[in-house]
């Protein structure tokens, strides 16, 4: 082969070896991780109802608010109780913790394919979750056929309901349903509109000094379970702060336990309750945020009475929507 040849043929060896080692390199390089803008704002709702002592005391002491201080973050507390607006709210990125959700509103929204996860529980409380009437001839769940009842649907207190139903042999059909809030509910029942009401918190001492009594609760049927929930992305971005906040709420949770006197008196002054009310309702509730192995066999339950219900048709993993930390 002749040197000019020779030199060509080299040339070319050295741009094709140059070429693939330019693609290879092409293949290699990962896509730049999009920059994560530090957090300057934590939003968190502040749900008082049926009786959430850690929020009220939080409230008063500003837990929360004092200890991302110390961050530069400013923390504020949009007041959403309905569940569903809470879940819409973080879909639409203008929430990042849901304080205290129902477990029915996190299962709806996650088979709704709203980015859901639970980092903790905020209470079980069966007994705080109450069938109540003021005809004193409805005295068990067994009496209930056939007659109206009025309260929030799918809510826990709509799960209770058909629990109680079911225990008694009856179907949902069995009973006239009217959706409405819990207060209504109960005015409604006082004025003899409704036989019977779904009551939650206060308004079970309400209706109770007005002359109605408890027909059943969600003891034996229904943990009442209400959790803390953020979105995948805020949790993947930013998981240090739900830590930060999961940490300072259980400091509320070890006040509460070691000054009920005053953790009474705040819960008392944001509900209108008098203090010994809320001293006689707060053993009702457990606020041991740990995520247990019975609180998810209560979600499990809680999504089967969705699907019977036919308020949800997405049937989900559980376990999908709770969070590793």
């Amino acid at each position: 082969m002749k040197k000019e040849t020779l030199t060509k043929f080299l040339t070319y060896v050295c741009i094709a070896c140059l070429s693939f080692s330019l693609i290879g390199c092409g293949n290699q390089t990962n896509p730049p991780t999009p920059k994560v803008e530090p957090l300057k704002t934590l939003r968190i709702t502040y749900v008082k109802s049926p009786l959430n002592i850690p929020s009220i005391v939080d409230k008063n002491l500003e837990t929360v608010k004092k200890s991302f201080a110390k961050n530069s973050v400013t923390v504020t507390f949009p007041d959403i109780n309905s569940g569903a607006k809470q879940t819409e709210a973080l879909a639409a990125g203008s929430l990042d913790i849901c304080s205290a959700l129902g477990g029915t509103s996190a299962i709806l929204a996650a088979s709704n394919g709203v980015d859901i996860k639970i980092i903790g529980t905020y209470s079980r409380a069966p007994k705080a979750f109450n069938i109540m009437a003021k005809d004193p001839s409805i005295k068990t769940a067994a009496d209930l056929k056939g007659k109206k009842v009025a309260g929030p649907k799918g809510t826990i207190l709509h799960q209770i309901l058909i629990a109680a139903l079911d225990k008694n042999g009856l179907q949902p059909t069995d009973v006239e349903l009217v959706s409405m809030g819990i207060p209504a509910s109960v005015t409604a029942m006082l004025n003899g509109n409704v036989d019977v009401a779904l009551v939650a918190g206060a308004d079970v001492l309400r209706a109770q000094k007005a002359g109605a009594h408890i027909v059943a609760n969600g003891e034996g049927l229904v943990d009442a379970t209400i959790v803390i929930a953020t979105s995948g992305k805020f949790l993947k971005e930013h998981p240090e702060a739900v830590k930060q906040f999961l940490a300072a709420h259980k400091e509320n949770i070890e006040y509460m336990n070691k000054n009920k006197d005053s953790a009474f008196a705040y819960t008392a002054k944001e509900t209108g309750l008098q203090p010994s009310d809320v001293e006689a309702m707060a053993p009702w509730y457990d606020f041991n945020p740990r995520i247990s192995a019975k609180d998810i066999e209560e979600l499990v339950k809680t999504q089967d009475f969705l699907l019977k219900t036919k308020l949800q048709t997405n049937k989900i993993n559980i376990n999908d929507i709770i969070a590793k930390l």
